[in-house]
């Protein structure tokens, strides 16, 4: 009997190693589920953060993008009006020399104007505000 006494106690030894055994293997199992569950949380965060970033820097991107545009256009636009000024500006030249052109026909063919008498009888000398007529060149303002 007293070997199996000493049969039964060796089980009981063996099932408490053996229960032992597998609740330390259970508490680590758990430990590392635990610890992989703060992880995946942890890595979680991370993305968010990372999609928030990305997103911030896409908005800035598209600032930029969009006041890189709008300068462009304002250089445009100033090429634009700058052409569209010097345009105007030699028209209006244009016109100002048909007006004096103009002006001055009407005062050589004016026969009640002063200075049509006295361009009549000062024909070989030009006036000094007038700009001597050049025969032998086309385009001459005499006609």
């Amino acid at each position: 009997m007293t070997e199996a006494i000493i049969v039964i106690a060796v089980i009981v030894v063996l099932v408490a190693v053996l229960l032992a055994v597998r609740s330390g293997r259970e508490r680590k199992l758990e430990g590392r589920r635990t610890e992989a569950r703060e992880l995946r949380e942890t890595a979680q965060t991370h993305d968010r953060r990372a999609e928030r970033e990305q997103a911030e820097a896409d908005r800035q991107a598209a600032r930029a993008r969009k006041a890189q545009a709008e300068a462009e256009e304002q250089a445009a636009i100033a090429r634009t009006e700058a052409v569209a000024a010097q345009e105007r500006s030699q028209a209006a030249d244009h016109e100002s020399g048909l007006a004096r052109d103009h002006h001055e026909r009407a005062r050589e063919i004016d026969p009640d104007s002063d200075e049509s008498h006295a361009g009549a009888s000062t024909d070989e000398a030009e006036p000094a505000d007038r700009p001597a007529a050049d025969e032998d060149h086309p385009g001459s303002r005499r006609r």
